[in-house]
């Protein structure tokens, strides 16, 4: 016998992952479009194939939507909710 619950299931993604998909969503909640890579590198300090591969890697997770070699694609699949505050 299987037991169907209606319950979601929380996504599980790392410390760092949750702070990417964190402030994704704040930039573009404040900024009224999704932020390039290259924000993502101001904003902690990495180098540009750091965050492109943790932007793939989101993505790959369905954490993210982009469409690739388009700027500013980047979207949160996450729901609200689950994303956690940007420190």
């Amino acid at each position: 016998m299987t037991l169907i619950t209606n319950q979601a299931m929380t996504p599980s993604f790392t410390y760092k992952q949750g702070q990417y998909l964190a402030f994704v969503h704040s930039y573009t909640k404040l900024n009224r479009r999704p932020p390039a890579e290259t924000d993502l590198r101001r904003f902690f300090g990495t180098t540009p194939p750091t965050v492109h591969n943790m932007i793939v890697k989101l993505h790959e997770k369905g954490f993210i939507s982009r469409e690739p070699g388009k700027a500013r694609t980047i979207r949160v699949l996450v729901p609200v909710d689950d994303i956690p505050g940007l420190e």
